[in-house]
């Protein structure tokens, strides 16, 4: 008998639990009827009642839900990592606790599973949301594909269901300051992409902030791609290459009298404008720098407080 694993990370979700549990336990008749479910619930360093609510849960179900408690906010792609960990199913799903994403699409997800394919996106098309946040998620993606993950979908994903074997090879890799969605990409199997549109929140306030969302976008960036530390040497090769034609005009100039050389103009512009691109440089180096740095400390990616 086949184990569908749901694996959902949760914030300050303690408005979402009851509609979402609802949600999942009414979600299970879309299914086969020899198909068993396990919810693996991890409660991210909530201040608020979301624990509470996760073991009602667990107390309506005793033999499906498992929660995972985590000693405080290691951030939602770690507490996916943690769900990972814990999970027995033949294959799983990374699902969000606020329903952006919906489980009624799951069972098609699971159909495609059960004629091979490993790897299951549902991919955003639409979403309901402000104009500036649609702006940057699609610069993210965009950027994404374009420069970091080619086989991602135009798009991105968040909704994901995955093989057993995909989630063994990520719980074994166990990276730091990545991006555990996209690493199922990057293991590089075959995937069917099904479209939706991601609805806008209805309960509760997101904690998804800006930073959290330049932290993913960096997070992303260095660990699928040396594209910024292939810019630097391009940029320095521009540069150098400017600065030596300008170089030359400087001594025609002073040579022949045409043109009047004003030194400490065009020295501050040169000088302000190397250092920019040096402290540029440093910053992006430093980036991936530090991250070797935290790998070699091999520092857990969260600490788990209590299983229930």
């Amino acid at each position: 008998m086949p184990k569908l694993t749901y694996i959902i990370p949760c914030y300050f979700n303690e408005q979402n639990i009851p509609l979402t549990k609802k949600e999942l336990i009414e979600n299970e008749k879309r299914f086969p009827s020899d198909v068993s479910f396990e919810y693996v619930m991890i409660d991210d360093g909530s201040g608020d009642n979301t624990l509470a609510e996760l073991i009602k849960f667990k107390e309506e179900n005793p033999e499906k839900v498992k929660i995972i408690k985590l000693s405080g906010n290691f951030g939602s792609y770690n507490a996916i990592l943690a769900g990972m960990n814990y999970s027995t199913g033949d294959c799983n799903v990374i699902l969000a606790a606020d329903l952006q994403d919906p489980p009624d699409l799951i069972p098609k997800m699971y159909e495609y599973w059960l004629k091979g394919l490993k790897l299951v996106i549902a991919n955003r098309q639409e979403r309901e949301e402000s104009f500036f946040q649609r702006v940057f998620s699609n610069t993210f993606h965009f950027l994404i594909k374009k420069l970091a993950l080619k086989n991602v979908p135009k798009g991105g994903f968040d909704l994901v269901l995955f093989d057993r074997q995909l989630k063994d090879e990520v719980v074994k890799i166990n990276e730091k300051n990545t991006n555990q969605i996209y690493l199922l990409a990057w293991l590089k199997y075959d995937y069917v992409n099904i479209p939706y549109t991601r609805k806008r929140r209805e309960v509760g306030k997101s904690r998804w902030t800006v930073s959290k969302k330049i932290k993913l976008f960096v997070d992303s960036f260095v660990s699928f791609s040396f594209f910024p530390i292939r810019l630097i040497s391009v940029v320095g090769l521009v540069l150098g290459f400017l600065s030596f034609l300008y170089g030359l005009f400087v001594i025609y100039a002073k040579v022949t009298g045409l043109v009047p050389v004003q030194g400490w103009t065009a020295i501050m512009v040169v000088l302000l404008l190397v250092s920019s691109f040096q402290m540029i440089a440093l910053g992006i180096i430093g980036e991936y720098v530090w991250r070797a740095m935290d790998a070699a400390r091999n520092r857990p990616n969260f600490i788990i407080e209590k299983v229930y």
